[in-house]
This record gives structure tokens, C-alpha cells and sequence, in this order.
């Protein structure tokens, strides 16, 4: 069973928190749930979706970081560390490289989505060509 629901716009997606490589961040994200917001599409990352959090210290340093997701990771950049982009949430649906107009970033993979990434890549170009959509996190799969 999963670890996480994640609903995109109405479509349900069941993901795993990768304990083992990102304790903190997954114990912190845990007191976050329910989770909602908004999710847009990238900029400059290529095929992924990022959830702005703006200037909020989730107070995690870096574990298991990369700059480059698979598709159904994903990451989150802890920006206060870096002052060079926000606190900020990312999914990967497909080829991407992090990144910021100040150049590529790193976040701590944490989670992650193992099945129907198809149907990731449809809504997250759904994203892209008709905007925003709402996204919760909630707790059990």
C-alpha cells in the first residue's frame, strides 16, 4: 500500500516516501499533510510540474539530492539553504534537469510515484497547456 495520495486536478496518483535516503525530509512533509495548493508547470526544467512555496522554511538541509528526477519523483528544494530560488515542490513526468533563471538547483527526492506515470504525463501537460491545476497531498495510498 501506498504512503501517499496524491490528486492532480481529480486524478489520483499513489506515491512512496523514500525513507531510507531522506528521512527528514520525509518526516517533515508528513506534518504538512493534508497538503494543498496549486501545481504550474516548469520553466526552465523541461517536463515537470513545480508547487511554489515561496520564502517557507521547512528547515531540512539537503539528503538525497539531485538535478535530475525520473519521471514520478519527486523533490523539493529547501531555498532558504541556497537564496538562490524559493522553497518550492517539483514532479517529474519526464526528461528534466532542476533548475532556476539563476541556473540548475538541487532538491531531496522524497517521494515517489511508481505506477501510471502515462497518466502523470497527460495531466502534467494538461498543466502546461491549460494551466494550473489543484493538488493535495494526503496521507495512506
Amino acid at each position: 500500500m501506498a504512503d501517499i495520495a496524491i490528486d492532480i486536478g481529480g486524478e489520483i496518483f499513489h506515491a512512496f516516501f523514500e525513507d531510507k535516503d531522506a528521512p527528514k525530509t520525509c518526516a517533515r512533509f508528513r506534518q504538512l499533510l493534508p497538503y494543498r495548493d496549486r501545481i504550474i508547470h516548469v520553466r526552465w526544467s523541461g517536463e515537470a510540474c513545480w508547487i511554489p512555496m515561496g520564502e517557507r522554511d521547512l528547515s531540512i538541509g539537503y539528503e538525497n539530492a539531485t538535478s535530475y528526477p525520473a519521471p514520478g519523483q519527486i523533490i523539493v528544494h529547501p531555498g532558504q539553504i541556497t537564496g538562490v530560488s524559493e522553497t518550492e515542490i517539483l514532479v517529474a513526468y519526464g526528461p528534466c534537469c532542476f533548475a532556476s533563471k539563476a541556473g540548475q538547483l538541487a532538491g531531496n527526492h522524497f517521494l515517489t510515484i511508481r505506477e501510471g506515470l502515462d497518466r502523470l504525463a497527460t495531466v502534467c501537460r494538461s498543466v502546461l497547456w491549460d494551466g494550473n491545476k489543484p493538488i493535495v497531498f494526503s496521507a495512506g495510498g
